[in-house]
């Protein structure tokens, strides 16, 4: 069994326009050591779904399950989630400066969390382990730095200071909330190098939410593609960004920047994501999609094999063979599908 297994996942909120679909069906698994990147535009739901198995989408509809080491975090009390949230799942927020507290000190923060779960660690011992913590993620002189407060540390450091206060009690799974946005590249680099060494010293397993595929393309083992609160594709990484089938993956993939003799006019997806409260019939993407047919816009696609490997799948009634798709591709688009 996997460490974490989501199976058939729907949250919804109700709303005074309507009850809010956020995601619908989705699931997913990840493994101890590995990691599984959750992709999609904003507002797909990727957030929401992490947010929903640790118990942080209080006044949410919510159905399916979330074995987490064989037991299911959805039916859990407050008090048993408080007990595995931390300890055993650590969380890194999008935004790091509305995650730490203004007002505490960023070593007292770290403190506080490993209090929090281990009450009978003496102060002196906490602080220790704190300060061997930021030194692990790179903060420079960290027996100084551990008194600092949060504005007195750039965006970058913020982040870290993140990663080292949800790695202070070794969880088995991490889950990054868009870890690297509003970085620049370089920064955005060395967040990730962090990510990826303590993965492999600890043996965590991550799960990377983002929109960025550049970032998916260099650290995620698996993928899962959401669109409008389901998942419209997922696989290994190489399937999904070489053997992609889903019209939405072709989309997001033709709609990023190249370089050097490939360089040519970006070609982003037509059109806006639909309404989370009033979803179109049939496929959610059908709206968007360059290859709609009639079945798409009535009857809604389910997540089934394609021809990479034994976990590709592929939400579209597009063929689902690979030269059958090609020639689909080949005529609406004038292109194969790269092989």
């Amino acid at each position: 069994m996997a460490l974490l297994e989501v199976k058939d996942l729907y949250v919804s909120f109700s709303t005074m326009d309507g009850v809010v679909q956020a995601v619908r069906g989705v699931s997913f698994s990840v493994d101890r050591g590995q990691t599984l990147g959750i992709v999609g535009e904003s507002g797909s739901g990727k957030s929401v779904a992490t947010q929903t198995v640790t118990g942080l989408t209080r006044g949410a509809k919510i159905s399916g399950q979330a074995l987490f080491e064989g037991k299911d975090l959805l039916t859990m009390t407050q008090k048993e989630l408080r007990s595995v949230r931390g300890a055993k799942i650590g969380m890194i927020f999008q935004d790091p400066l509305s995650s730490l507290h203004p007002y505490y000190r960023i070593g007292w923060q770290i403190v506080e969390m490993i209090h929090a779960h281990e009450p009978g660690t003496p102060k002196a011992k906490a602080r220790a382990r704190a300060v061997d913590l930021l030194r692990l993620v790179g903060i420079p002189q960290p027996e100084r730095r551990i008194d600092d407060y949060p504005h007195q540390f750039s965006g970058g450091m913020r982040q870290r200071a993140m990663i080292a206060m949800a790695m202070s009690l070794n969880p088995v799974l991490l889950i990054a909330d868009e870890p690297t946005t509003a970085l620049d590249v370089t920064v955005q680099a060395q967040v990730l190098r962090v990510i990826e060494r303590l993965q492999t010293e600890f043996g965590t397993a991550v799960i990377l939410i983002t929109h960025d595929l550049g970032v998916i393309a260099e650290v995620a083992d698996d993928v899962v593609v959401m669109y409008a609160g389901a998942a419209m594709e997922s696989g290994a990484r190489d399937e999904i960004f070489y053997e992609y089938h889903h019209p939405y993956t072709e989309g997001l993939l033709r709609s990023l920047p190249a370089y050097g003799e490939e360089r040519e006019r970006l070609r982003p997806i037509p059109g806006q994501p639909p309404s989370l409260i009033r979803l179109p019939s049939g496929c959610p993407f059908h709206p968007r999609c360059p290859y709609v047919f009639d079945r798409c816009r009535s009857e809604t696609p389910p997540l089934d094999p394609t021809w990479g490997g034994p976990g590709h799948r592929s939400a579209c009634w597009l063929p689902h063979t690979k030269a059958e798709r090609e020639a689909v591709r080949d005529r609406v688009i004038g292109e194969a599908v790269p092989s």
